[in-house]
């Protein structure tokens, strides 16, 4: 076995050995090396890690991909695996001290083949999401996955992060949507599971194990993924609530009135839509009042001939009744439904032009929303008087983005960023909740997820990595620690 090479010192010599290794496989093109080339892939998207790889790999091909794995193993080189480089915890770039390569998939980006009447596509790994989204929008099929990063995420990191989204509650997870797959292995072996095939149970489900892997047990490179009939009809419905608990019960009418036509409920805060305004003028209010709360509901269909508006106004007439709604506005228009829309996704800008900010990407039960939010709250106060809390998301699959500002006049947290992280994860985990829900570990939270799990399964986690890359050259120091004892 080779010596694990993580932490391997830099060495000029054998860079410029490996390098001449890699162009002659992939060409002049294929391989950037110059630091003007590679620093759009060596840093993280919030810019907080990232070391200076020895180079860039752009494989055109899986047998390039593979070619590629090979020849970082004979030359002790990491290989971190980076889509659109979207994630928010530093996971497609190289830890502190790794001598490595970024391997970019981005020229890997075509629709190899649709199948209409199977409602399946599959599609190399680079593909942009919004891309594939176009792509169909012609044969009337969807890929039922959206999110904010939709115009740079790529097909392989988000099944590598099992990426969620507004509809997950309905389509489920990434993985959820993914049939087959191609990986090229830690060894440079290639597995072919590209089968279109909703039922498959001859062996172990070995495209689950890859969902989620963040790229430490192999790369993605081709995919077979579950279509959807595109909506031929939505409708769309913004709430002002008193609250979270108000908030679920409206979520409880909704799903039992409307059933699998319900498609989106996401939820964000006064203190949040007051930042946005504040920052980003061209949106306005759409209530006449403040509101504690706002929940975005919407209905979709394929069927042509549903009418969703009656059916959405019959879903929360319980509510209205019962009194859990204080004002309501149902989209008349596409436009409208943008609009309604945009507050929801551009809720992370207005934060981010606000100033520094804490982000957490936790989820709980979804009848602990209510109570989870609340503790957490009072928990983040008690470390800092008056900080601001800024809870937004999904509210039919409990993942809530617990994002934090400075109190109000402050330009900072007075270094207590540690104790104010650690007071919501405690506060998630006592509600049986994840670390993590949609965007994966990274090296952002890879020691605190180690610090989390139960023992059983910190040590199932190992051996999985240690029995697929024995070498842990595969974006090591991600999802489990470097040492893997």
């Amino acid at each position: 076995m080779k010596p694990d090479v993580s932490a391997a010192p830099l060495g000029e010599g054998r860079d410029d050995t490996a390098r001449e290794a890699l162009i002659s496989v992939l060409g002049p093109s294929g391989f950037l090396w110059e630091p003007a080339a590679m620093a759009p892939f060596a840093r993280d998207w919030l810019n907080r890690y990232g070391e200076i790889p020895v180079g860039v790999a752009r494989p055109a091909n899986t047998a390039e991909v593979a070619a590629t794995v090979r020849l970082c193993r004979e030359h002790g080189l990491v290989i971190v695996s980076q889509g659109g480089n979207t994630g928010l915890n530093g996971g497609s770039v190289l830890g502190a001290g790794q001598r490595g390569i970024i391997l970019s998939l981005a020229r890997m980006n075509k629709l190899v083949t649709l199948d209409p009447l199977g409602f399946t596509v599959t599609v190399e790994a680079g593909m942009v999401l919004a891309t594939l989204h176009d792509r169909l929008a012609d044969e009337a099929l969807s890929f039922p996955l959206h999110l904010g990063a939709e115009g740079s995420a790529q097909i392989g990191g988000l099944i590598a992060t099992n990426a969620g989204g507004s509809h997950a509650f309905r389509f489920g997870m990434m993985g959820d949507c993914v049939l087959g797959l191609e990986v090229v292995l830690a060894d440079g072996t290639v597995w072919d599971g590209t089968r279109a095939l909703l039922k498959d149970n001859a062996g172990y489900q070995l495209r689950r194990l890859f969902a989620g892997s963040e790229g430490t047990l192999g790369i993605v490179t081709q995919a077979v993924l579950r279509l959807q009939p595109a909506p031929r009809g939505r409708a769309t419905a913004l709430l002002a609530l008193d609250g979270m608990e108000q908030a679920l019960e409206v979520g409880q009418h909704l799903r039992r009135n409307t059933g699998e036509m319900l498609s989106a409920m996401e939820f964000f805060s006064e203190t949040g839509l007051a930042l946005l305004l504040k920052h980003v003028p061209v949106l306005s209010r759409l209530f006449a009042e403040t509101h504690p709360l706002y929940l975005l509901v919407e209905l979709s269909s394929a069927a042509a001939h549903l009418d969703l508006d009656a059916l959405l106004e019959a879903g929360l007439a319980e509510a209205f009744e019962a009194g859990l709604i204080a004002d309501a506005l149902i989209a008349a228009s596409s436009v409208q439904r943008g609009a309604f829309w945009r507050l929801r996704e551009e809720m992370p800008e207005g934060q981010r032009l606000e100033g520094i900010q804490i982000k957490h990407d936790v989820s709980v039960p979804v009848a602990q929303l209510a109570l989870f939010i609340a503790e957490a709250t009072r928990a983040v106060e008690t470390v800092q008087p008056g900080i601001r809390v800024n809870p937004f998301g999904h509210l039919g699959d409990g993942n809530v983005h617990f994002n934090l500002s400075p109190p109000e006049g402050r330009a900072d947290f007075s270094q207590q960023e540690a104790a104010l992280s650690e007071a919501v994860y405690a506060t998630t985990i006592a509600h049986g909740g994840s670390i993590a829900a949609e965007h994966g570990l990274g090296q952002a939270k890879v020691e605190l997820a180690e610090r989390t799990r139960d023992n059983v399964e910190r040590a199932l986690m190992k051996r999985i990595k240690r029995a697929l890359d024995p070498d842990n050259i595969m974006n090591p120091g991600k999802v489990v620690p470097d040492g893997l004892a």
